[in-house]
């Protein structure tokens, strides 16, 4: 079972019980080999290559990937590793480099390896799409642009077994509003995380067999991964202050400009839910939003203190999902609940943009149980917007009246009271 089936059975699992779980989840391709051999006879030439939409702001942005390392704690899932490795990416403002190369979307070996092991559950073939191919906005390594100011620092964590590279374009438009947005593999949890040097770690979850085994499961995940946020700053405060030499991984002047006075996380499906209790955890972080995440950890039942968004396809809502109205009940700072009509749980992350253009050449695509029936280009620049502004207020204090009531620029996103 690969990375969708198990975020459907994220879902299913943390609301239903393990039974409907396995209902959630399609069927894995019964042939591995065959699934390789129709990989290797369709040509990169036929393969179909899409494009992620341009931030709404149309300022230089860069990019870098790193890999760090926690000693002080083993990896969750593989005990006999002692130490705990991740990858993340920081986009940010950058000065104009039009010399550097634009960063890929997916690095090589995980875009094959998405392509071998996880596209299958999106009804997509191997071979059939090059994912190898999507160029990001942003330019690697590109120079900070100073001019831009001090950047708050925005943390996303994926969905279960999600790949951060999959959502880009929410962290680009992020960067180009003036954030440095540092997205985060949690490692061994997605089906592939690509590191330097060519080495790519798989996924090493346990299997589930009981409801108790899930719960169980998630426990070590969630801890896991609010850890591997908590870390993240860790070394965000370290490499901010090697301003001296410009000898560090982080491109020239960005260091020092990282304002770690001002920091957000938000996250998809689990990631929200991470991103719940690492607000409630970390009085580092300031604000949180959760992109239709089931809530999970002690912050599903004690909430969180601290300004808070909860976003919300068509179908999930405080009367559905018991987590969310614990949740709601027992949070004390600002809250608000957004939801998105005709929208679905993968109508979140990168998919929104990605499944409209594939869907004109592959026959059959589950379209509206994927991303629902919201206007896919709507649904995109909604969702920047509110979650642009939910940082904008509580990370820059500048005022917004998106979280007022109805907006006429808007009308796909209701708020619930």
């Amino acid at each position: 079972m690969s990375a969708f089936t198990r975020v459907r059975g994220y879902r299913a699992a943390a609301g239903l019980g393990l039974a409907a779980a396995l209902l959630a989840a399609p069927a894995t391709p019964a042939s591995a080999s065959a699934s390789a051999s129709a990989s290797a006879a369709t040509t990169a030439a036929s393969a179909i290559r899409f494009e992620l939409p341009a931030p709404t702001v149309r300022r230089p942005i860069g990019t870098v990937a790193l890999r760090l390392v926690d000693r002080s704690r083993p990896d969750p899932l593989v005990t006999s590793q002692p130490y705990r490795e991740l990858m993340v990416s920081v986009w940010y403002p950058a000065r104009r480099s039009d010399g550097l190369p634009l960063a890929p979307q997916m690095p090589p070996l995980a875009a094959a390896g998405f392509d071998r092991d996880t596209a299958a559950d999106l009804g997509v073939k191997p071979g059939q799409v090059d994912w190898a191919a999507t160029r990001t906005h942003a330019r690697a390594g590109a120079p900070a642009d100073r001019s831009a100011g001090r950047l708050p620092v925005v943390l996303f964590s994926p969905g279960y077994e999600a790949p951060r590279t999959l959502s880009t374009v929410l962290a680009e438009e992020l960067a180009a509003r003036g954030y440095a947005v540092v997205t985060v593999d949690h490692t061994h949890e997605p089906d592939q995380v690509e590191f330097p040097g060519g080495r790519v770690e798989h996924s090493k979850l346990p299997p589930v067999k009981t409801e108790e085994d899930q719960a169980k499961l998630f426990k070590v995940l969630l801890e896991a991964r609010v850890a591997d946020l908590r870390f993240v700053l860790d070394e965000l405060t370290r490499l901010n202050r090697d301003t001296g030499h410009g000898r560090g991984p982080l491109p020239a002047g960005l260091p020092g400009a990282l304002d770690l006075s001002h920091v957000g996380a938000f996250g998809h499906s689990m990631g929200g839910a991470t991103a719940a209790q690492l607000l409630r955890d970390d009085p580092r972080v300031d604000a949180g939003a959760n992109l239709d995440g089931i809530l999970l950890g002690p912050a599903a039942t004690l909430g969180v203190t601290r300004p808070f968004l909860q976003v919300a396809g068509g179908t999930t809502t405080r009367d559905s999902e018991p987590t969310w109205k614990s949740f709601w009940n027992a949070s004390t700072g600002w809250k608000r609940e957004a939801r998105f009509a005709g929208a679905q749980h993968f109508s979140f992350f990168d998919l929104q943009a990605i499944y409209p253009q594939l869907a004109g050449r592959l026959k059959g695509l589950p379209i509206a149980e994927t991303i629902g029936t919201i206007d896919p280009e709507r649904s995109v620049a909604a969702q920047r917007a509110y979650l642009t502004a939910f940082f904008d207020l509580h990370l820059k204090g500048r005022r917004t009246p998106l979280f007022d009531g109805p907006s006429r620029a808007y009308p796909e996103v209701t708020l619930i009271p």
